[in-house]
C-alpha cells in the first residue's frame, strides 16, 4: 500500500511542471504581491525589532504618537488602519515598558491624550534609524528612482 501512496504522490506533479513555482497562478494578483512584499519586508523589520523587544505595529504608534502628541485613541487607530479596541492592549504594553503615557484631558476628563515618555522618545530616534536601514535591505533590489516610483504608488493605493 505504501508503494501505491508513494506513486500516486510522486505522480500528483507532473515533471514538466517542476520548475513552475507552487504559487504561479497568482502571480498575477497586485494584492498576493503586495502580501509578499510586505511578508519580506515585515520578517527583517521584526528581526531587527527584537532587539529592543519592539513589534512593527508599537513602532509605528510610537512614530505617529512622536508626530502627533496628545493625540487621542480613536486618532491613533485610524492612523494605524485598526479598530479602536486593538489599540487598548498596544498602548498598555507602551505603557507598561514606560514608551509612552496617556494623559487625562481637562475639558473632557473621559478622553486621554497620548504622549511619549522620555525614554519613548530615546528609544525610537534609534528605533527609527533601524527601521530606515531594514527597509532600504529589504528594497535593495530597486534603485532609489524604483523605490520612489514605488512609493508613489503604494500611497495612491492606499490614500485613494
Amino acid at each position: 500500500m505504501a508503494k501505491s501512496s508513494s506513486a500516486a504522490s510522486s505522480s500528483a506533479l507532473p515533471a514538466s511542471d517542476a520548475a513552475v513555482p507552487l504559487d504561479a497562478a497568482l502571480d498575477d494578483l497586485i494584492g498576493y504581491a503586495l502580501r509578499r512584499a510586505q511578508l519580506k519586508l515585515f520578517q527583517n523589520l521584526i528581526a531587527r525589532l527584537a532587539v529592543h523587544d519592539l513589534r512593527p505595529a508599537q513602532f509605528s504608534a510610537l512614530a505617529i504618537i512622536e508626530q502627533n502628541p496628545g493625540l487621542m485613541q480613536a486618532d491613533l487607530a485610524r492612523a494605524l488602519a485598526i479598530e479602536p479596541p486593538q489599540v487598548v492592549p498596544l498602548l498598555n504594553k507602551l505603557e507598561e515598558r514606560a514608551l509612552a503615557v496617556r494623559v487625562r484631558c481637562k475639558p473632557d476628563k473621559r478622553s486621554y491624550g497620548i504622549f511619549l515618555s522620555k525614554t519613548g522618545e530615546t528609544m525610537l530616534k534609534e528605533v527609527k534609524q533601524i527601521a530606515a536601514q531594514s527597509d532600504l535591505d529589504a528594497t535593495a533590489a530597486l534603485d532609489d528612482a524604483e523605490r520612489e516610483q514605488l512609493l508613489r504608488l503604494l500611497r495612491k493605493i492606499y490614500q485613494d
